[in-house]
């Protein structure tokens, strides 16, 4: 699991270039954040049955846009012509579901597995796959990860990959409801999807 083979899984992926680019474009704490979920996101894969190259490099990627200027999503999101309603949010949803437009352009990934999982892992999905899953979690619950609630977190990663989704996104509307923040609305399908499984 320590072997990093994304090469053999999707062809000209080089991981060397990937974190070259990385640094020169994230600040410390963000691409150290990104190796964190890079190898938990892995982990998850390999100890519930998903594709841990997969989940692994998604992992690696998913903050890859965070750091971008709003200019640059708003740009990204009328050049592709995407959802227009995302216009009305920001970045702490631009840089999952614009971002992964962004690491396809830049880095010539087109894994559409790795760039669900990019585009999901800060709203979930209600069809998400078991990488859509490792990645989701493996941000909230990295090691360096401190918050009310976070032993909890990782309790239910423990229980089942469903268990932790749920939590999860349970654990974030709760958090922006709490500070009158506006939710954007596919959280609200995403969570009564996976509330009503009963993983909880």
């Amino acid at each position: 699991m320590t072997e990093f083979n994304y090469d053999e899984v999707m062809p000209g992926i080089d991981r060397d270039k990937i974190l070259e680019r990385m640094r020169d474009t994230l600040s410390d704490f963000r691409y150290n954040h990104c190796l964190r979920v890079e190898k938990v996101s892995r982990g998850l894969a390999a100890e519930n049955g998903g594709d841990v190259e997969r989940a692994g490099l998604a992992g690696l990627l998913h903050d890859y846009a965070k750091e971008r200027s709003d200019e640059e999503f708003i740009n990204v999101i009328k050049e592709k012509n995407m959802d227009p309603e995302l216009l009305k949010f920001n970045n702490a949803i631009w840089h999952g579901i614009v971002g992964a437009e962004i690491v396809k352009d830049e880095l010539g990934i087109y894994d559409e597995d790795v760039l669900n999982a990019i585009r999901r892992h800060t709203v979930g999905h209600t069809t998400m796959t078991t990488v859509d899953k490792c990645v989701f979690i493996g941000d909230f619950i990295e090691p360096k990860r401190s918050f009310p609630g976070i032993d909890e977190a990782r309790q239910y990663a423990k229980k089942s990959l469903d268990a932790g989704v749920t939590f999860e996104l349970k654990h974030s509307l709760a958090y922006l409801i709490d500070r009158n923040r506006v939710v954007y609305p596919e959280t609200f399908v995403n969570y009564n999807y996976w509330i009503a499984k009963g993983e909880l």
